[in-house]
């Protein structure tokens, strides 16, 4: 099989499955304007003055490079440039850090009025950032100054891979000697929903000439990883992996609790390995993950239980999920590259699944837009 890159064909499993092409585009068009333009009960963007705009963590009250990334993703993939130079602008001014040991990155979290909460860097955004700075320079073209948006990525992944060397302070996001991505540039392990090795490919056509093949050879490394830490059996992942794959197990509070189980970040995974295939086909270990994934949400637990904590190996714990609908969502993307009746059954959940509503609708609804682009045949490459 080949993927989209080489056919540029996008699958659409709904339309598939047998719902009305007209109704699934206003669809799309409906989860946009809920959450770019619905009510302060729905919405999680926010104009600010003439030329800005933030996405808020409404779980959390503040805006993060995670949500920020992501509104720039779902903004180049729905055409929307000007919400898309609005949340550009307001990383650039009041996320992006130009001293100290993170100089270059951007602070992973700020106040919705602008103030840092912090000055440490979270590479999942920085990584959104780049990709999405990479497709609008093909949809849009390049502009001047921070809207130059090929440059602006160019620069990110160079940091991303080189910062730390000939002496200088701070530390490179992808560990040079495995060109996995840090969980954070601090420490020495990694975080499976942040391996995109689609991104990565499609990173090294664009990137400063030194710098592409190490992107490329980060892209084999990922697929590489993913299948370490993915469970044979289960397919699930930890939040949190050591480069071995093993899930990350400390007994400090430092990260903000356990984070060995299949949780919040790793719903993400299987939705990357998914993009993925659908994108470049380049490893056939990826279906067969989407498809035991799916037969253990559908044939081990029946269907049921969705809203419980797993650990890796499928033990089910007491505590619910914080993110029920993303774990919908996911589950359904990964249909994307099968043609199992477990993945039909997941696609149907999730159509039949409304937004989330309340203080954490943030994640579960960015998660769950994603799903439905790549599901509907619009999630694409630019």
């Amino acid at each position: 099989m080949k993927g989209a890159y080489t056919t540029g064909k996008y699958r659409n499993v709904f339309a598939e499955l047998g719902y009305d092409e007209k109704e699934i585009e206003a669809r799309k068009e409906e989860i946009f304007q809920t959450l770019f333009y619905g009510s302060d009960e729905e919405r999680i963007y926010h104009p600010v003055g003439d030329d800005m705009g933030y996405m808020e963590d409404t779980g959390n009250h503040d805006a993060r490079t995670e949500g920020m990334s992501y509104g720039m993703m779902m903004c180049v993939q729905m055409d929307k440039k000007e919400e898309f130079d609005r949340l550009w602008k307001w990383s650039k001014t009041y996320m992006y850090l130009e001293e100290g040991r993170n100089a270059g990155y951007f602070a992973w979290s700020c106040q919705t009025n602008g103030k840092k909460n912090a000055f440490g860097a979270a590479p999942d955004g920085e990584e959104f950032f780049v990709m999405a700075l990479i497709f609008a320079s093909k949809r849009w073209g390049n502009g001047e100054g921070i809207f130059n948006y090929e440059k602006e990525a160019k620069d990110i992944l160079h940091a991303m891979i080189h910062k730390g060397e000939n002496g200088e302070e701070g530390r490179a996001m992808f560990a040079p000697e495995n060109k996995y991505i840090r969980f954070i540039v601090e420490v020495d392990f990694t975080d499976p929903s942040y391996h995109l090795p689609h991104f990565y490919e499609l990173c090294a056509e664009v990137a400063y000439e030194e710098d592409k093949e190490f992107l490329k050879e980060a892209a084999k490394e990922s697929r590489k990883y993913l299948k370490k830490a993915c469970h044979p059996v289960t397919g699930l992942c930890a939040e949190y992996a050591e480069y071995d794959g093993t899930p990350y197990v400390t007994d400090s509070m430092q990260w903000g609790g356990r984070h060995d189980w299949y949780y919040s970040d790793a719903y993400r995974t299987i939705a990357n390995i998914s993009l993925d295939y659908s994108w470049f086909a380049a490893d056939e270990w990826q279906v067969e993950q989407a498809e035991r994934f799916q037969k253990f949400f559908c044939e081990t637990l029946d269907g049921k239980d969705w809203d419980h904590i797993y650990l890796v190996d499928g033990t089910k714990l007491e505590q619910k999920v914080l993110h029920p609908v993303a774990v919908i969502a996911t589950n359904a993307q990964s249909a994307l590259i099968t043609d199992t009746e477990y993945g039909k059954e997941c696609v149907r959940k999730f159509w039949e699944t409304p937004l989330r509503t309340g203080d954490r609708r943030y994640y579960d609804n960015c998660l769950y837009f994603f799903a439905y682009l790549a599901l509907s045949g619009n999630y694409r490459i630019y």
